[in-house]
């Protein structure tokens, strides 16, 4: 299977990586990236072929991911359109439709549209996908191989739901930093140097949150469990349920849901 990445950047350095790792040939790997110094660390990283520009060889692909910003993207696939024969195309680009995609590139048939996040750039990754109908079963596998490279995978029947992805997992790393970095804050006003503070913030978030993943009970309950009546956490979350923590977090992402809708209008406006 021969691919080509249409550009270079963070996202695309983390899927290649991930590929390699899976013992995916760099000789199957051509990048796109106009800018000089990321085309030579991805061709000293991991051998694969970089191009300035859209030439023959890159067009010469079975796979094209779309992995430049959403901003560029029309201008990107300029070069692009109604010349990728029968490839299957993967936007990893928040905020685009697929119907705005398939326009781009000449009317195209086979489009996934995925929404990975910021811990895919080390492996730990968790990306939501949506399929053109006409995308065949085999060409779902070959999408969901490569998102695998970089985490786990989930795929979406409704593509208006590819908004609450983005608003729950896209940007909830986001969330997740917000309230490390919170905590930390907390720890330094109890006392701590900022070393400690943000070690004990990180190494609670980390421990809590692979527990929760290897427990078979929900969440709420390992809430539970550690709220003893009378004790130290029931006196704090009964602090956020006075300020009412939990409903500023679903407006939170419910804000994030709609900005996202906004943005595909916007971005996927000719």
């Amino acid at each position: 299977m021969k691919i080509t990445f249409l550009g270079g950047g963070n996202m695309a350095n983390a899927l290649i990586g991930g590929l390699r790792k899976q013992g995916f040939s760099a000789a199957g790997i051509q990048v796109v990236e106009p800018v000089a110094e990321l085309r030579e660390k991805l061709t000293d990283t991991y051998g694969v072929r970089c191009a300035e520009a859209v030439d023959a060889s890159a067009l010469n692909c079975e796979v094209l991911v779309l992995a430049v910003k959403p901003q560029v993207m029309r201008h990107a696939l300029e070069p692009v359109a109604g010349r990728i024969g029968d490839a299957l195309v993967i936007s990893i680009a928040a905020g685009l439709r697929i119907a705005d995609l398939a326009r781009w590139l000449g009317n195209h048939a086979r489009v996934v549209r995925c929404m990975p996040n910021t811990p895919a750039l080390i492996g730990a990754g968790i990306t939501g996908l949506y399929a053109d109908p006409r995308v065949s079963h085999e060409e779902r596998e070959t999408a969901d191989r490569i998102l695998r490279a970089v985490g786990r995978t989930l795929w979406i029947d409704d593509e208006g739901q590819m908004d609450a992805v983005t608003a729950v997992s896209g940007s909830g790393p986001g969330y997740v930093f917000y309230f490390i970095e919170a905590l930390q804050e907390a720890a330094i006003e109890q006392g701590f140097d900022a070393d400690t503070a943000r070690l004990l913030a990180i190494e609670t978030f980390v421990g809590s949150a692979r527990l929760a993943e290897s427990s078979t009970e929900s969440v709420g309950v390992l809430r539970e469990r550690v709220t003893s009546k009378g004790g130290t956490t029931e006196a704090a979350l009964k602090s956020f349920d006075a300020d009412r923590v939990a409903a500023a977090i679903r407006r939170g992402v419910a804000a994030a849901q709609a900005r996202g809708s906004e943005l595909c209008d916007l971005l996927g406006a000719d």
